[in-house]
């Protein structure tokens, strides 16, 4: 769907604040993992070899990722919606509102805590956000169009573009400690876990709606994404 068809999809009473609710708790884990102290996300370890690398500032270069990662949407034939631009605008705010109230971790039991928790957490709120089906923010639609495209399982889409883009920010001089690979590795089979749980099905009819996009009258076939959560 694209963001007028989701728009008119029934059912918002529920899909706004899951929306937002799962946008919340997205940025919340985001910063959990980051207080942990035991290894970054794989995308923030791209972001932080891709600043090394070119000189500017982290802030900076999670822009310049996002707006690349937005250009590879159109091979991939995803569409936008109202998920996708409050995913930018809510989840920095949500991760820098956390890192004001949640204490640092006091020890290494804690700090594995943060880690366990601010995985299940950035698993469980990541799905809950895409199942409220108002479009997926820059990084999951790659995820959502891989799965679309290749029809692979959503557990081994994610889980190839986590090692890829961890391995990627390595290289590049990010910092990789061992609860990047436990995301990398987790990440992908928790978020199939928790999808299909968390979907919210659609009236008949609505998760068929193209509005006329000459992408989606190129796809004859469900995606392999809504089989997903169908």
């Amino acid at each position: 769907m694209n963001a007028f068809a989701q728009i008119r999809a029934g059912r918002k009473a529920r899909r706004i604040p899951q929306l937002l609710l799962g946008l919340v708790g997205y940025g919340a884990a985001v910063m959990t993992l980051v207080q942990s102290g035991l290894g970054a996300a794989s995308w923030n370890v791209l972001t932080e070899g891709t600043a090394e690398a070119l000189g500017i500032s982290f802030g900076w270069t999670t822009n310049l990722i996002s707006l690349l990662v937005l250009l590879l949407w159109i091979p991939l034939r995803e569409l936008p919606g109202l998920g996708t631009l409050l995913n930018v605008a809510i989840v920095g705010f949500a991760a820098d509102a956390t890192a004001t109230v949640l204490p640092h971790p006091q020890g290494t039991l804690a700090e594995i805590g943060y880690l366990a928790l601010g995985l299940i957490a950035l698993a469980f709120f990541d799905a809950l956000y895409l199942g409220a089906q108002f479009g997926a923010g820059p990084r999951d639609g790659i995820m959502t169009g891989l799965v679309r495209l290749t029809r692979l399982p959503i557990a081994a889409v994610r889980t190839g573009i986590e090692i890829t883009v961890a391995t990627a920010g390595w290289l590049l001089g990010g910092t990789v400690g061992v609860g990047t690979v436990l995301i990398a590795l987790f990440m992908g089979p928790l978020v199939g876990y928790f999808l299909p749980r968390v979907a919210v099905r659609l009236p008949p009819g609505a998760a068929d709606e193209r509005a006329e996009s000459s992408w989606a009258a190129e796809q004859p076939i469900a995606s392999g994404y809504e089989q997903q959560i169908s």
